[in-house]
C-alpha cells in the first residue's frame, strides 16, 4: 500500500467536493432554496451528478503527479463475462429487499395510494397496479444503470474500485473492503451535510452514509474481483442509484435513518447480500477472495 500516493488522491478528491458542499450551501442552489424553486433544485441534482467525475478528476491528478500512465492498472476492461450480468441483475433483487425491509422498520407500512404512487400509476397504461410500477422502475433502473447512469458512477468507481483496489494490493479482501468503503463514505459529507439522501438528519447522515458505503463495498468489490473489471461495479453503481427509489414510492412515512437504501433497512439487506457472497465465496467459489490479498 503506498500511503503517500493515497493522501495526495484524497486531497484531490475531497478539496473539491467541499468547495462543492460550500457552494450549495451558500449559493444559488442551497437547499432551503431547492424546496421552493424548481430550478435551483434542478441545478442543484446537476451539480451533484457533475460531482460524481471529482473522483475520476483526482485519480487523473496523482497518477500524473506521480509519473504514471494515467489509467494503467485500474481494472478498466470490456471482457464481459457471466459476472457482468449477474452483478447487475443482482440490484433489482437487493431493491426489492430494501423495500421489504422497510417495510419492518418500527412506523413503516405499505402505502400503494401514495400521491408518489399516484402520480406514477397516472403515467403508466391503463390497468397497470402497483405491481406493474415496480416491475417499469425496476426495468428502466436497468436500463438507466448500463447507460447513463453508469457513466456517472465511472466517474467514482474508477476511483474506489480501480484506483485504491490498485493501491490496496497486498491487503487482505476484508481490510481493503472496510478502508475503502469508509473513504468513499466520508468523501460524501459535504454533500450530505446539505440534505442530500438524509435531508431530515444532515449531520447523523454522514455517519449513515459511511455505514452505507462500508456494506456495499464489499459487493461492488467482490464484482469487480470476479469479472476483472471496474465497469461492473460501475453498472452495478448506477442501478443501484436507479433503482433503490422504489422504498420511497410504497413505504409510509419516510424515515431517511430508517427506510430506504440509504437507512438502516438498506444498510441490514447489504449486510445480508455481503454474507451470502462470503457463503458462496468460502463453500462454493474457487478463488476465495474474501479470504486472501488482494
Amino acid at each position: 500500500m503506498r500511503t503517500k500516493r493515497i493522501a495526495v488522491f484524497i486531497l484531490w478528491a475531497l478539496v473539491p467536493m467541499i468547495c462543492a458542499g460550500l457552494f450549495l450551501h451558500f449559493g444559488a442552489v442551497s437547499s432551503s432554496q431547492a424546496e421552493s424553486n424548481p430550478a435551483a433544485a434542478l441545478t442543484g441534482f446537476l451539480f451533484s451528478a457533475g460531482a460524481m467525475f471529482i473522483p475520476l478528476l483526482a485519480v487523473v491528478f496523482t497518477q500524473l503527479i506521480f509519473k504514471e500512465p494515467v489509467f494503467a492498472g485500474l481494472g478498466i476492461s470490456f471482457k464481459v463475462n457471466r459476472w457482468w450480468w449477474i452483478g447487475w441483475l443482482l440490484i433489482p433483487l437487493v431493491a426489492l429487499a430494501v423495500l421489504g425491509m422497510s417495510l419492518l422498520m418500527p412506523g413503516a407500512h405499505w402505502a400503494a395510494d401514495s400521491e408518489l404512487v399516484k402520480q406514477g400509476l397516472s403515467q403508466m397504461p391503463e390497468g397497470f397496479g402497483p405491481g406493474g410500477l415496480i416491475a417499469v422502475s425496476l426495468a428502466g433502473g436497468l436500463f438507466a444503470g448500463a447507460t447513463l447512469n453508469g457513466v456517472f458512477a465511472f466517474g467514482e468507481e474508477i476511483a474506489w474500485r480501480g484506483f485504491l483496489v490498485k493501491e490496496f494490493k497486498g491487503k487482505s479482501f476484508l481490510h481493503a473492503s472496510l478502508v475503502i468503503g469508509i473513504i468513499w463514505g466520508f468523501w460524501h459529507f459535504p454533500l450530505i451535510l446539505n440534505g442530500h439522501n438524509y435531508p431530515e438528519h444532515p449531520v447523523a447522515g454522514v455517519f449513515m452514509m459511511v455505514l452505507m458505503c462500508m456494506a456495499i463495498t464489499p459487493m461492488f468489490m467482490y464484482f469487480r474481483q470476479k469479472s476483472g473489471s471496474v465497469i461492473v461495479p460501475a453498472v452495478m453503481h448506477g442501478t443501484f442509484n436507479a433503482v433503490m427509489g422504489i422504498s420511497n414510492l410504497f413505504v409510509q412515512p419516510q424515515s431517511d435513518l430508517l427506510t430506504g437504501a440509504p437507512g438502516l433497512a438498506g444498510i441490514i439487506v447489504l449486510l445480508l447480500t455481503d454474507a451470502a457472497l462470503f457463503l458462496y465465496d468460502s463453500f462454493v467459489s474457487r478463488e476465495k477472495l474474501f479470504l486472501k490479498a488482494l
